[in-house]
């Protein structure tokens, strides 16, 4: 049922001028910028695979040329019900438990250090499949936070967990200046196994967290709890072969090359060695 525009009017209380004014002005400007930038925060959201919050799509959108806040996106991420679809969810199991020597803990807590290859962290933790246990070991520079290193097993054997992503990492680094290497004090860490190896470089300094302490390697921790929010938290392996095909993905093509990092100061881990290498090229 329609009604006359005067009747509505006096009905709303509203005059007939106001009204055809506000009829006559049509969408405003500010309400079409925002259709328009809604659908360029859906873009990168869903290119994200939905794991980007209002600051890093805010700063995507701006390092395209946009002028936008991050005020304004929050807001309309909110209105569309769009947020990081991560779950806070993590465990770790180390075993500490062994014969073997403990290194000190020459790292400190100093996760900024001033050039690549001055000091890398690693890990193990592990993926749950319907077809059995797979234990992710990554090896992660602390300059650029890339993960130059990992390796995928079925079991927490030294020759399957930190070797392989050891030797990964240092067919992509050649270790030319002193290194500390940092992790916790996990037996495949403090094996003769893998001492062998780190102490065949007279530059490499082994480090080790103190008993107890995780935050000692806050930055490796903090990968597995990224990737496991971001990834393995939202999926349901049926076997080792797709969780294997799903963490080369994340690791190689969108945290090295794609995601955004904040303690990079939103650059990706490949900017940043890529800067670094432009600079010292220059110099």
């Amino acid at each position: 049922m329609f009604f006359p525009i005067e009747r509505m009017c006096k009905v709303l209380e509203v005059s007939r001028s106001c009204f055809y004014r506000w009829y006559s002005v049509g969408v405003s400007k500010r309400k079409l910028e925002n259709q328009e930038l809604t659908v360029e925060i859906k873009r990168v959201y869903n290119q994200s695979k939905q794991i980007y919050g209002s600051p890093r799509v805010t700063k995507v959108l701006k390092q395209e040329g946009r002028v936008v806040s991050e005020r304004r996106v929050a807001k309309l991420m909110r209105v569309n019900s769009w947020q990081s679809k991560i779950r806070k969810k993590w465990k770790k199991t180390t075993d500490s438990n062994h014969k073997y020597s403990i290194s000190a803990n020459y790292l400190n807590r100093n996760f900024k250090p001033l050039e690549l290859n001055q000091a890398w962290v690693s890990d193990i933790t592990y993926i749950k499949t319907l077809q059995g246990w797979l234990y992710l070991t990554t090896v992660i520079d602390l300059y650029d936070r890339q993960v130059i290193g990992w390796s995928l097993s079925k079991t927490l054997h030294t020759n399957a967990t930190i070797i392989p992503a050891w030797k990964m990492a240092v067919s992509k680094r050649n270790i030319t200046k002193p290194l500390i290497f940092h992790s916790d004090r996990g037996i495949q860490y403090a094996s003769n196994e893998f001492r062998v190896i780190l102490k065949a470089n007279s530059l490499i300094t082994q480090s080790m967290s103190r008993k107890g302490n995780c935050w000692d390697n806050a930055v490796a921790e903090s990968f597995f709890k990224t990737i496991k929010s971001e990834l393995i938290y939202r999926r349901t392996y049926s076997n080792r072969k797709s969780a294997e095909l799903d963490v080369f993905e994340y690791i190689e093509i969108w945290y090295n090359r794609e995601r955004l990092h904040s303690a990079l100061g939103y650059k990706t881990p490949l900017q940043m060695e890529n800067e670094f290498y432009n600079v010292k090229s220059v110099a």
